[in-house]
C-alpha cells in the first residue's frame, strides 16, 4: 500500500481504498511528506475521499409506482401467514359490525320485532351467520320479516 495513501486515509478518517488523488497533482503529492502537507492537499482538493457506493433506488421506485397503480397485490405477492394481511379479529369486527348494523336497521324500520331482534343479535354474537346475505336467507326461511317489504 502506498504510504502517502495510508497517511491521507488517516487524515481523512477513511479506508485507504477510498482515498483518491487528482490526476494532475502527482508532483505535489510526491513532495508531501508530513500530515500537515497532506491536509493542505486535501484542502485544495488534490486529495479527496471517493463517494459512497450507494444502492440504486431506481428499481425500488419502479416497484413502488406499480404498487400505487394497484399491481403486484395478488396471492403470489403476499408474504406471511394466511391471516397476516387481515387478521382474524379484524375480519370478525368487519363481519359483526355489518350484521349488527343490518339487524338494527330492520328493527328501526319495524321489519323485525324487538324480541326477534334480540334473538338475531345473540345469533350474530355467537357467530351463527356468515354474512348479511345469510341473515336475509334465515329471515326469509322462517318468515320473521314483518309484512312491509323484505329486507334491503
Amino acid at each position: 500500500m502506498n504510504p502517502k495513501k495510508r497517511l491521507a486515509a488517516s487524515v481523512l478518517g477513511t479506508a485507504a481504498s477510498k482515498v483518491r488523488f487528482a490526476a494532475d497533482a502527482s508532483a505535489d503529492i510526491e513532495k508531501a511528506i508530513t500530515r500537515s502537507d497532506i491536509r493542505g492537499l486535501v484542502a485544495v482538493g488534490k486529495i479527496y475521499k471517493a463517494g459512497v457506493n450507494e444502492q440504486s433506488r431506481g428499481r425500488a421506485r419502479k416497484l413502488a409506482a406499480q404498487k400505487r397503480k394497484g399491481r403486484r397485490k395478488n396471492r403470489g405477492s403476499k408474504e406471511g401467514s394466511h391471516f397476516a394481511a387481515v387478521p382474524r379479529k379484524e375480519q370478525w369486527m368487519l363481519r359483526i359490525r355489518t350484521q349488527r348494523n343490518f339487524i338494527r336497521e330492520l328493527r328501526e324500520k319495524n321489519l323485525v320485532s324487538t324480541q326477534n331482534y334480540r334473538v338475531l343479535y345473540n345469533m350474530c354474537k355467537g357467530g351463527y351467520f356468515r354474512n348479511k346475505r345469510h341473515i336475509k336467507l334465515y329471515l326469509a326461511e322462517r318468515n320473521l320479516v314483518n309484512a312491509k317489504t323484505g329486507g334491503k
